[in-house]
């Protein structure tokens, strides 16, 4: 399978040590399936940066999982969004898995996170707040063991 970092940096040699913040899922190695996103993803932390080079990274992901312990959110949103405000919330529950994959939602969940945890919305509300996006996915590679296990570098392109 390939999966796509989108980042200012060509990084051949992954790992977590770098993660910038904890984010849906914790402190990880987050990559996609859709180049679209990841490309997304590059220009934004250009633009915050203040940087002019955004890069996409291409690997190649083995998808054998032997060996890991992997938590996989599907369709069902009640999970995951208890599992995303945990995060959020600074809980270390993340690492229990070595990697981590489910949907993106787009920005406003920031506001459906925040107003679910502050209890001004129920969680039947907060599902329904959230909009999905279809075809978007992340894959957080929480240990360097997955990381080292998992991915293989192909190549990398300026966009």
């Amino acid at each position: 399978m390939i999966v796509y970092h989108g980042s200012l940096d060509i990084i051949t040699q992954p790992d977590v040590l770098h993660s910038f913040r904890p984010l849906d899922f914790g402190r990880g190695f987050y990559v996609t399936t859709v180049l679209e996103q990841a490309q997304r993803w590059a220009r934004r932390k250009a633009d915050l940066f203040r940087k002019e080079t955004a890069v996409v990274n291409k690997y190649d992901m083995s998808e054998n999982y032997r060996g890991l312990s992997v938590k996989t959110f599907n369709d069902d949103l009640m999970e995951w969004i208890d599992f995303v405000c945990a995060c959020r919330d600074g809980s270390m529950a993340y690492k229990e898995y070595d990697l981590i994959i489910g949907k993106v939602a787009d920005d406003k969940v920031f506001r459906v996170v925040d107003m679910y945890h502050m209890g001004i919305w129920d969680k039947k509300r907060a599902l329904k707040e959230i909009r999905v996006y279809q075809t978007y996915d992340q894959l957080a590679f929480i240990s360097q063991k997955a990381i080292d296990q998992l991915l293989v570098f192909q190549s990398a392109k300026e966009v």
